[in-house]
């Protein structure tokens, strides 16, 4: 798959060339979009001689020549950053965004959980940050390669009051061009939420029984403690001031039983393979913002413990 570059199309930097960023990066490579890949190390030396994979879908593509470099001063300034890596890799993806940076630059932050764009905006101004959602299933399949399963994927994001502003609706006229759907939140900060609810009692507890979301579901018992634990993170949401809707948990759980039966989330493969993992944005900010609503959440409570068990365990085998 190959494209002639857009004449007067914007400039986008991609963050993280895992699963996300692999995907929608290449998505907008291929549409001919001005994209350049920060990555480092194997992906770096795999994406320089053969290119960016994408294998699982209804039909296997690829681009056969990226623009991509390990250091973020030889990509300058740009459009847009989409800052597509996991959190653990969020405090040195943020030192790399300077260079970067132009006078009206503007960085998406697609990381799961609902802390990441504060955390940016620390860093960086809450007027560069364009707070962002991304539905899809993909993972790293090995340098340069993804492999994506189930629909195609989708990047809702907003302005940090949840406006469409012209920057934003460049962005999203890019993605629908490289097809890529960017669906348009009426409140961007509900939609974060609401994958948040999802994929995290999900995660956890499949991290803590090893186990797929189709087990997940099919099980009386857990499908019970999956619900709950959603319904813990709606009540902290709320009393957070997010406006959720009533029917939250309903279509959560509606989606859930919509996914592939033999996905897994990042944070069980991660902890699986003892890699740096997601578990303090996921399943301890569950608790943390539980805690600051005044609110109890015993699922994730057990939940967490029992993971960072597993985890400190594993560090200390390792």
């Amino acid at each position: 798959m190959t494209a002639t570059r857009e004449p007067g199309g914007p400039s986008i930097a991609v963050l993280g060339v895992g699963g996300v960023g692999g995907y929608l990066g290449g998505r907008l490579a291929a549409a001919g979009c001005d994209v350049q890949f920060l990555a480092r190390g194997e992906a770096l030396a795999a994406l320089r001689r053969s290119g960016l994979r994408v294998t699982g879908g209804e039909h296997d593509w690829s681009v056969p020549q990226v623009r991509t470099s390990g250091d973020p001063k030889d990509i300058g300034e740009v459009d847009f950053v989409l800052l597509c890596v996991k959190t653990p890799q969020l405090p040195a993806a943020v030192d790399a965004l300077f260079p970067m940076l132009g006078e009206d630059t503007a960085v998406v932050t697609l990381q799961n959980g609902v802390e990441a764009p504060a955390q940016v905006a620390a860093a960086i101004g809450r007027d560069r940050v364009l707070p962002g959602t991304v539905r899809i299933v993909a993972t790293t399949a090995g340098p340069g390669e993804i492999r994506h399963m189930g629909p195609p994927g989708a990047l809702g994001f907003a302005e940090w009051d949840g406006s469409a502003s012209p920057r934003v609706k460049r962005l999203r006229e890019a993605l629908r061009n490289a097809s890529v759907a960017a669906p348009e939140p009426s409140d961007i900060w509900a939609d974060l939420w609401a994958k948040f609810l999802l994929v995290v009692p999900i995660g956890s507890l499949g991290a803590a029984c090893g186990a797929t979301v189709g087990e997940l579901r099919s099980r009386a018992g857990t499908r019970k403690i999956l619900i709950a634990g959603m319904r813990e993170m709606y009540e902290t949401g709320v009393a957070l001031g997010i406006a959720l809707p009533d029917d939250a948990v309903d279509a959560a759980t509606a989606r859930m039983d919509l996914q592939p039966p033999d996905v897994t989330s990042s944070l069980q493969r991660d902890i699986l393979e003892g890699r740096p993992s997601e578990l303090e944005a996921w399943t301890g900010a569950a608790v943390r913002l539980a805690g600051r609503a005044g609110l109890a959440a015993p699922v994730h409570d057990m939940l967490y413990e029992l993971l960072a068990l597993s985890v400190s365990r594993a560090a200390r085998t390792a």
